[in-house]
């Protein structure tokens, strides 16, 4: 028996959305997957992404997360890297 999917839809601002070239992706993870994962896939597709790691943050459904908190079937997810400007 395999594990259930969750579809989630990601947004990607700054870096994120440059490395991509998108607003937004649509991936798929196992349940129970939290969503610090999401960032260690787009860091595994883009490694220049990688520097940003430490310093990026979460939210879901808006609102900001811990890195170690579960994805929901559904959820959207935002990566939040520094960003500077005025």
């Amino acid at each position: 028996m395999s594990k259930s999917a969750i579809t989630i839809t990601v947004k990607l601002f700054a870096v994120y959305q440059e490395a991509y070239g998108l607003p937004e992706l649509t991936l798929e993870f196992p349940d129970y997957t939290p969503v610090k994962t999401v960032c260690d896939r787009l860091i595994s597709e883009h490694p220049e992404l990688e520097q940003w790691r430490d310093v990026t943050r979460f939210g879901i459904n808006l609102a900001f997360v811990e890195p170690d908190t579960l994805l929901n079937d559904g959820d959207e997810v935002v990566l939040i890297p520094p960003v500077s400007g005025g």
